[in-house]
């Protein structure tokens, strides 16, 4: 079914099984790799938000969750430019941490992630994001747990918006060609 927000109208594209087998598989992936640890997720607001409540209800292990706000978007365009709205202020020297992410397409979020938690000094810095564009991503930078490969289209639902709009959806919408 479309639907329109604002002015522009979506398809269905990913549903929300699919959605939630990729953020378990995730989760399952992480688990394995860090189960003798405590790792510190990190959520990248306003994006994440579902993403992060999905993935804490699959992960079985002791954890800590934080989130951090970052912007770069206005409209269906990415600014290029990336900014730290709400930070993180707990010691994470010597800690894994672990960045949620709702979707990376250009990476320069990931890029100022990567400089802003190395500067904290933490043990290991891993990326998980629940979709990822390949064709627009620009970084050398690893990311360590993909969940959905996309095509490089608009898409809101689960948490993605286009201004404003969509963020409670619980399935994947493309913008209409």
């Amino acid at each position: 079914m479309e639907i329109k927000l604002h002015d522009k109208h979506f398809v269905p594209f990913i549903s929300a099984q699919e959605i939630d087998f990729a953020i378990a598989t995730m989760a399952a992936q992480v688990e394995a790799d860090f189960a003798d640890e405590t790792p510190v997720f990190v959520g990248v607001l306003n994006g994440a938000f579902m993403v992060v409540s999905d993935f804490m209800k699959h992960y079985k292990s002791p954890c800590e969750v934080s989130f951090i706000k970052m912007a770069s978007y206005e409209g269906t365009a990415s600014t290029n430019e990336v900014k730290q709205l709400i930070g993180i202020n707990q010691d994470l020297t010597g800690r894994t941490v672990i960045v949620i992410e709702d979707i990376v397409d250009t990476g320069n979020t990931v890029e100022e992630l990567k400089i802003l938690f190395k500067n904290k000094g933490v043990k290991h810095f891993k990326i998980a994001t629940l979709f990822f564009k390949p064709e627009a991503y620009k970084k050398d930078i690893k990311l360590d747990y993909i969940g959905i490969r996309i095509p490089n289209k608009f898409i809101v639902g689960f948490g993605l918006d286009y201004d404003g709009l969509g963020r409670n959806l619980p399935e994947v919408y493309q913008l209409k060609d």
